[in-house]
């Protein structure tokens, strides 16, 4: 069993930054792949970015890409999402998720794939 646990998020002017934290308990997690999505009221589930266990392989959303960075530190069993020149539409309850068995041979940008959800936190981009 993993539990993940994320922190980080709160309300920033248009062009601030935030740093997420996804902290899992399990001493397995850092053979996990991790995923971040985000859901704005009214939308759904949206893929953000990922990272293989090895921090190998990254993957992000092309409406993120060159403003977050998502890393793991596998000795504190945490995932983060560094998120920079953020805009009133990055506004969502963001939430991290593990997949147990990916080993490269499908995508991680799908919601399904995932084994363990954390509850999520809130990020506010006012304008």
């Amino acid at each position: 069993q993993v539990q993940l646990v994320e922190s980080g998020g709160g309300l920033v002017q248009a062009g601030g930054s935030l740093r997420l934290s996804c902290a899992a308990s399990g001493r397995t997690f850092t053979r996990y792949a991790v995923g971040w999505f985000r859901q704005a009221p009214g939308k759904e589930r949206e893929f953000i970015a990922a990272v293989s266990w090895s921090s190998v392989n990254t993957y992000y959303t092309d409406s993120v890409k060159g403003r977050f960075t998502i890393s793991r530190d596998n000795a504190k069993n945490t995932v983060y999402l560094q998120m920079n020149s953020l805009k009133p539409e990055d506004t969502a309850v963001y939430y991290c998720a593990a997949d147990t068995t990916w080993g490269g041979s499908y995508s991680l940008s799908s919601s399904h794939v995932y084994d363990y959800w954390g509850q999520g936190t809130q990020v506010t981009v006012s304008s």
